[in-house]
């Protein structure tokens, strides 16, 4: 096995003991709560229950970039024990924190010009992040380096496609992610919006379902249809914002109608709960398509 580490900002979606089993190192990206900032990124002094139950009763919650100074003190310590580090990012299209990663590493290249490190913008999130992560470590265990492998990854992530359903728009919208007219459209009374990660790594309200059993059911309908005839899926993640039934039954719809190796079903970090509020099923896999192939096949690049 390739001897290189691989990072992940909290953006991921994976079981904590697949973080551990696999030997994952962890650069958080802060998220507050009601004006408490908590600087671990995940659950350590909040739990995922008491984090949806408060933005349920309105509570207010938000996320902060890694700032290059973060990311150039860890790059500094890899480049000075000439260690090699893959680091796997949120979306660039979602946040700065990537380019934050490029900004640290062009400042410790001048010190520490052979170093060998590699961020890679996911163009992902929540189990986005967790499925490239996966295939980063599949990879490792194949024996590339992490060189390779970021290479590799830059190409795959245009063919892992994510799609999913909320529950009201406007968290994307107070947070930025989507504009009020898209965010309007998609919270009429009774319509569940239908969204995916665009080429570029933004978000794109892209469809509408009457009502959430139909939303799960379209979901579904929408992974199928990126995949060729008897297309076996390897790992699909599924990120759930305290809505676990809901991800169970998409589970099950997606057995109904592919075959599939591994279904991981996962509590969404509060980095993207944060912005997707409570309610939220999306879903992550490996498509037989690109993103813009999709885009233009289904939407008419749009």
């Amino acid at each position: 096995m390739s001897a290189f580490t691989i990072m992940v900002d909290t953006s991921y979606d994976l079981p904590e003991q697949y973080i551990k089993d696999n030997g994952l190192k962890i650069i958080p990206i802060p998220f507050h709560l009601n004006g408490v900032t908590h600087e671990d990124g995940r659950w350590k002094d909040v739990s995922d229950t008491e984090f949806y139950n408060s933005l349920s009763k309105g509570g207010v919650a938000g996320t902060t970039l890694i700032n290059p100074e973060a990311f150039e003190q860890v790059f500094t310590e890899y480049a000075q024990r000439r260690e090699e580090l893959l680091v796997i990012l949120l979306s660039s299209g979602l946040s700065g924190t990537a380019q934050n990663a490029e900004l640290a590493l062009s400042e410790v290249k001048e010190k520490y010009p052979d170093c060998k490190i590699y961020p890679v913008d996911g163009l992902n999130a929540a189990g986005g992040t967790g499925l490239i992560t996966v295939l980063a470590v599949e990879k490792r265990a194949e024996g590339l380096s992490a060189k390779e492998t970021a290479d590799w990854l830059k190409e795959k992530r245009h063919s892992c496609l994510a799609l999913f359903t909320v529950d009201d728009l406007m968290y994307l919208h107070r947070g930025g992610r989507l504009g009020k007219l898209q965010a309007v459209a998609g919270s009429i009374i009774g319509i569940k919006p239908l969204l995916n990660v665009a080429p570029d790594g933004t978000l794109k309200l892209k469809d509408k379902a009457r009502g959430r059993k139909a939303a799960l059911e379209k979901l579904t309908g929408q992974l199928t249809r990126t995949l060729n005839p008897g297309t076996k899926l390897r790992t699909v993640v599924i990120s759930h914002s305290d809505c676990e039934d809901d991800a169970a039954k998409v589970a099950d719809l997606i057995r109904e109608s592919v075959e599939v190796d591994k279904i991981l079903i996962v509590m969404m970090g509060p980095v993207i709960g944060a912005h997707v509020g409570p309610g939220c099923i999306a879903v992550f896999f490996e498509a037989d398509m690109d993103r813009p192939t999709y885009e233009a096949k289904f939407y008419g690049g749009k």
